[in-house]
């Protein structure tokens, strides 16, 4: 099957031709016939899959067509959980739509309001937002909604986990009722259901990959750790692996994603961080340094879990394992793209055996532990809890982000010479 079949405008085929895309995938095959229809789409895919062109090449289609309205404000609005996501998303719809003559703004946190401020006093044909930010512009009377025909619900399930719900029904009801809705999601069940049912209009429901997806290409392995400084000792050994080219390190927190950048980069790894208490120009700058083979090492928090599509990552390590299992599946996801092949790491401890468990009845697979001569941990690996209960996700819009104290970083640095300021 080629993209002909789906009579797309020939510009969005121009396109396609020109950046070497010539068959749909399976979230290609179903979404972009039902949206070109005008059904509204209740989907789950994984990030991956192509699902970015599955709701963005029939957007791009249908605003081919000028439209009749004169307001200057965005006939597709695209939300998405983080900046990241945005830039993603924004960058598709630009090559997308570069033989259009299609005007794309991103709208998100971090950056200056007064750029936005211009981007939005201009006509705008497709607008891409993360909710917070644009909920800010919509409280100044900034963004006209009246020409909306299509609104994109991407991350759907990650939005609601970082507590945007009443953001994105906000949202949702400044907008035409009869716009077209598209959710992408990873899971359909649940608080995403009940989302579903207040804003779509008799869906299409597709399923083309589920949390319980086996990731054939990735090979996921565990390594039981005793404290923060085995699992440093275990990291280090993964590093030296001559079949590693380009990884991301997950951490709990902020603060454990920059000391442990700035100690992998005394021990001369080419390492970045990746946080939300970054600058956007930072956080902007470091994703094309991964892209571009400049940067080994990514020590990332979950902001990073999405929205990052990097071919070259071969290894995913999961330093501290997350709290909300549907974010290792999301994690992992960032390795093992476009055909290739990848590794998933993670360290767990005993107090990480409810965690643990959530992850394994999600994904429906067993972890197995494995073990590095001369690296065993102290303790035996813990038993099966079978009572344990997953603990519930935050409802936090920011999440939370509790500092760990110092000690065991203390430790840690101390063996790995003088330190860069983290502030500088």
């Amino acid at each position: 099957m080629s993209f002909d079949v789906f009579d797309l405008n020939p510009a969005i085929l121009k396109a396609l031709a020109s950046t070497g895309y010539t068959q749909p995938t399976p979230i290609q095959q179903q979404a972009i016939p039902a949206a070109i229809e005008g059904r509204d789409l209740l989907a789950s895919a994984q990030t991956g899959t192509g699902k970015t062109a599955a709701f963005m090449l029939p957007s791009l289609h249908r605003i081919a067509i000028p439209s009749a309205s004169k307001s200057r404000g965005p006939r597709v609005l695209v939300l998405t959980p983080t900046r990241e996501l945005a830039a993603q998303v924004n960058d598709a719809a630009r090559k997308y739509g570069k033989f259009l003559r299609a005007r794309t703004v991103s709208i998100v946190g971090g950056m200056p309001y007064p750029v936005q401020n211009k981007q939005l006093s201009q006509p705008v044909d497709i607008l891409v937002a993360t909710p917070g930010r644009l909920i800010d512009h919509m409280e100044r009377g900034r963004i006209d909604f009246s020409r909306l025909e299509v609104l994109v619900l991407d991350e759907a399930d990650r939005m609601l986990d970082m507590g945007f719900i009443d953001d994105v029904e906000h949202i949702a009801a400044a907008t035409p009722s009869h716009r077209q809705t598209l959710l992408f999601s990873a899971t359909l069940d649940g608080t995403i259901g009940n989302l579903a049912q207040k804003l779509l209009k008799n869906p299409q429901r597709i399923e083309i990959a589920t949390a319980r997806t086996r990731h054939g290409q990735i090979t996921q392995k565990l390594h039981f750790a005793d404290d923060q400084i085995h699992k440093r000792k275990l990291l280090q050994h993964i590093l030296a692996d001559t079949t590693m080219r380009q990884a991301i390190v997950f951490t709990a927190t902020k603060r454990d994603a920059d000391a442990l950048a700035e100690d992998l980069h005394a021990l001369g790894h080419q390492v970045a961080a990746l946080h939300g208490d970054m600058t956007q120009g930072a956080r902007t700058r470091t994703l094309p340094r991964l892209r571009h083979g400049d940067i080994r090492v990514l020590v990332a928090t979950d902001v990073a879990a999405r929205g990052i599509d990097v071919n070259g990552i071969t290894h995913v390590i999961n330093f501290d394992l997350p709290k909300v299992a549907e974010d290792y599946v999301h994690r992992i996801g960032r390795t093992g793209r476009a055909g290739n092949s990848g590794t998933a790491i993670s360290f767990a401890s005993h107090a990480d055996r409810r965690h643990l468990h959530g992850i394994e009845r999600l994904t429906g697979q067993k972890l197995r532990a494995e073990v590095i001569p001369g690296l065993e941990p102290r303790q035996p690996a813990p038993k099966p809890a079978f009572g344990d209960k997953p603990r519930p996700r935050p409802t936090s819009r920011r999440g939370s982000d509790k500092r760990r104290g110092g000690d065991h970083w203390a430790a840690v640095r101390a063996t790995s010479g003088p330190q860069r300021n983290r502030h500088s």
